[in-house]
């Protein structure tokens, strides 16, 4: 086995290094603005915000919601889930819950996910075949509605919105969550962002409805 390392191209080495003037423009511009900038924000964190969004690099948290660092905790995965088998996600749920002490929790997904149209289609994808079949049991859930919807792309669309809506309900049956809710006044949001248009949607999910006949299963006590 070689132990060669690998190198960039010049092309590649070129834009990496363009990354680091970025970075260097970035702190003499924040230093300019405010000489304590850094040491403030070295000093702690206290977001009102916890972030579960999706991986594509097209969706930046901080930039699309119009805030700085420090005002929201973020977490992302391919098609923003929030599954109980994974132990990051529900990792990141206990500590902004039960240390940060967020007062809100988003869900983010976006049109044109790609994860999501991987798992409307029937291929073998080989190790994301697990995560995926979380969506197609989104679709499962709500096949009735989406078989219904003849229009491929308002159908991708729609099981984008729902995959929020069954993320947010994921979000609801922690055990943290409810712990949190009982004690201090925490919400959950469902966002859906348009890449199209740049705009945040919220789904307005009225989960009242959606929990009413499933929470006495999971409900903790």
């Amino acid at each position: 086995m070689s132990n060669n390392i690998i190198v960039g191209t010049k092309e590649t080495d070129m834009n990496i290094q363009k990354i680091f003037d970025n970075n260097k423009d970035w702190v003499a511009t924040k230093l300019a603005l405010d000489p304590n900038y850094f040491n403030d924000l070295s000093e702690g964190q206290n977001p009102e915000i916890l972030y579960i969004g999706c991986s594509d690099s097209r969706v930046t948290a901080e930039e699309l919601m119009g805030i700085n660092p420090g005002d929201a905790f973020v977490h992302r995965n391919i098609a923003n889930m929030v599954n109980n088998s994974d132990l990051s996600s529900m990792t990141v749920i206990d500590y902004a819950v039960t240390h940060l002490k967020v007062s809100h929790i988003v869900v983010c997904g976006h049109y044109y996910c790609g994860g999501v149209k991987a798992a409307m289609q029937s291929a073998d994808l080989g190790i994301l075949n697990p995560w995926l079949r979380n969506i197609r049991d989104v679709y499962r859930l709500h096949k009735d509605e989406l078989n219904k919807i003849e229009d491929e792309d308002s159908k991708y669309k729609r099981l984008v919105e729902l995959n929020v809506q069954e993320q947010c309900v994921n979000v609801i049956k922690t055990a943290q969550v409810q712990k949190a809710h009982r004690e201090r006044n925490i919400t959950v949001h469902g966002w859906v962002f348009d890449i199209k248009s740049g705009k945040l949607i919220d789904l307005q999910i009225d989960f009242d409805h959606i929990l009413k006949e499933i929470m006495e299963i999971y409900r903790l006590s």
